[in-house]
């Protein structure tokens, strides 16, 4: 297995602070871990910001979009075109996300990482196109060159430390690419162990035979795999697609910057699976905001042993997961730092 560069380094939070954020949040007005969940979300947030009063200031999702070589055998249930038209769509403000994302007062920045399509010059477009045709076809090789993969891991980071200097503190990242649960599902399994069935489903809406086809193309590309299946870099070079691997450049990159790092379903999923075994620290900084209803989640959950905010039975992909969860991670936030305290407040303690 190959060592991965010091660039994926991330430093574990500084726990120096652990003990006076727990008793921070004993001290609110309310019995001790009543707010369940939330209580250790507001530790996290504490931790990740090293702060007794955090800020989540600038609050962004990123959307990374690409297209993969192998969804012309196949694999999907819709034409690679869907991925430009959703890009398009993402950009008139029309699509899930973007309802979302302006519902939470969450900023949003939308990447064409890959996408084999000629958006021209917008606006509102990042343009760190790796590959003018997306990814190559894994099913008959790498899906990118160890060269492509290397870019790709930069300028996600790029992006993220754009962000950074103008302030935002907590980031969330979406995706789009036809074809990409496929490269999720393979992802995983090379990265967990995991059998194959348990880590691919139905993506954007496999009938039966669909999904009998989709396994059996996928088992054929791991048959024709014959890398390291325990060494992320190499994964994601044969694998992955430019989406994929650009955030997981930015989720460590985030992690780097102290961000608090909001992790949507599979696909991103598979991105944050890749970066914590480049950069164990990363899963300090992530919060895994839903359980998605695509199969193979639960085994990247698992994995890492994460446990997911919520579960609405979602699988649309887009960051969607993160901008519902925002809430959420701000009301913890709000808590730990507005909250009255039993003495602050004049409120008896338990006897």
């Amino acid at each position: 297995m190959h060592s991965p560069s010091p660039v994926f380094a991330v430093a574990p939070v500084d726990r120096s602070l652990e003990a006076a954020l727990r008793r921070k949040i004993d001290n609110k007005t309310k019995p001790p871990g009543s707010l369940g969940r939330l209580e250790e979300l507001a530790l996290q947030i504490g931790l990740v910001r090293g702060s007794l009063a955090p800020t989540l200031n600038q609050p962004h999702i990123v959307v990374f979009a690409g297209d993969h070589g192998a969804a012309r055998a196949g694999i999907s249930a819709f034409p690679q075109d869907v991925t430009w038209q959703m890009v398009e769509n993402f950009l008139a403000g029309g699509a899930a996300i973007n309802v979302f994302a302006r519902a939470s007062g969450i900023g949003l920045t939308v990447v064409d990482a890959g996408v084999a399509h000629d958006f021209g010059g917008r606006d509102n477009l990042v343009d760190a196109k790796v590959s003018a045709g997306g990814t190559a076809n894994y099913l008959e090789g790498a899906a990118m060159t160890p060269e492509q993969r290397d870019a790709a891991l930069a300028r996600g980071a790029e992006i993220v430390g754009r962000l950074a200097a103008g302030g935002c503190e907590a980031i969330g990242f979406g995706e789009m690419g036809i074809g990409n649960t496929a490269s999720a599902s393979l992802i995983t399994h090379c990265l967990t162990n995991a059998s194959l069935d348990d880590c691919v489903g139905r993506g954007t809406g496999l009938d039966d035979a669909g999904l009998a086809r989709k396994r059996q193309l996928l088992a054929q590309a791991l048959d024709r795999y014959t890398g390291p299946r325990d060494d992320a870099l190499a994964v994601l070079a044969q694998f992955g697609g430019f989406e994929i691997v650009m955030m997981a450049g930015a989720m460590l990159a985030a992690a780097r910057q102290r961000m608090l790092v909001l992790v949507d379903g599979f696909i991103c999923g598979a991105a944050a699976l890749a970066a914590a075994r480049l950069a164990a620290a990363f899963l300090d900084y992530a919060v895994f905001c839903h359980v998605s209803a695509e199969a193979g989640h639960r085994t990247q959950l698992a994995a890492i042993g994460a446990s997911p905010l919520i579960a609405l039975d979602m699988r649309l992909g887009e960051g969607t997961g993160a901008a519902l969860a925002w809430p959420l991670v701000r009301a913890a936030r709000a808590f730990l730092n507005e909250m009255a305290s039993f003495e602050s407040a004049g409120v008896s303690e338990k006897l």
